[in-house]
């Protein structure tokens, strides 16, 4: 019997790199995509036209970028490196969710942000337990078990935000189809 398998195509791969990373700090608290611009703008449909160039279907595609993400998560590759980014979190509110970056007084963040990325957050990022937010509306990270169930937070837990956000901009991953197994999501 074979396992189901998930396209990953390269309007998938185009529509995660422009996915905006927040932070909820709700349970133990983990990076989520930002429900109100989930691809760097408030028109999330008009986002995903722009990207795949199909008028219906927006609705169908953005719930497939949970799997998507999910797919992407386990199987691209990043060097450790210094990474930079711009930060788009700065023109949104914050609301609903947050950035570890804004300052709690002034409410400000950093448009750009710069940061090292360890070989170990890139393996505590393709560990993450990616799930759908359906209150939400969008993929986000299990708060309550962010690498799976029993596995202990790392002191240095809330740099899974910006560490995810370079991943999806800067991680290698081409397009292909992918089975969900028990080890997780591989190629098929």
């Amino acid at each position: 019997m074979t396992e189901p398998t998930f396209e990953l195509t390269l309007e998938r791969i185009a529509l995660i790199r422009r996915m905006v990373v927040a932070w909820n700090s709700e349970g133990v608290g983990a990076p989520i995509v930002h429900p109100e611009a989930p691809y760097g703008s408030t028109d999330r449909d008009g986002d995903i036209f722009n990207v795949t160039g199909d008028d219906d279907g927006a609705d169908e595609e953005h719930r497939a970028l949970g799997d998507a993400l999910a797919v992407f998560t386990a199987n691209a590759v990043l060097k450790p490196g210094r990474y930079a980014y711009h930060n788009t979190l700065a023109k949104l509110a914050s609301d609903d969710v947050g950035d570890v970056f804004r300052d709690e007084t002034t409410g400000e963040t950093p448009e750009h942000v710069t940061f090292d990325v360890t070989a170990e957050q890139v393996a505590r990022v393709q560990a993450l337990a990616i799930r759908w937010d359906a209150a939400r509306d969008v993929p986000a990270v299990d708060t309550d078990a962010p690498y799976g169930p029993g596995i202990e937070l790392p002191a240095e837990h809330r740099e899974m935000q910006p560490v995810l956000q370079i991943f999806l901009r800067y991680g290698d991953l081409g397009p292909g189809d992918f089975a969900r197994t028990a080890a997780g999501w591989r190629p098929a």
